[in-house]
């Protein structure tokens, strides 16, 4: 589901925030991910399974890639 999932990546939803942002911070990993909008600072706790769904790209990985 989320095997490269890492510390500070950051994550681009399928749906954007009420702020108008659409890019995460990822600030906790576990059975549970919390991440912080990069917009407005508001902070969500997901499960895995549920932030697998809605995760269009992370941009950490991408900017890492040649």
């Amino acid at each position: 589901m989320l095997p490269d999932l890492e510390l500070e990546d950051i994550l681009k939803l399928r749906k954007s925030h009420p702020c108008g942002e659409d890019r995460w911070k990822v600030i906790r990993l576990g059975a549970d991910i919390k991440i912080e909008c990069l917009g407005c600072g508001r902070q969500v706790m997901l499960s895995r399974r549920k932030l697998a769904r809605n995760v269009k790209n992370n941009l950490t990985q991408e900017e890492k890639a040649p």
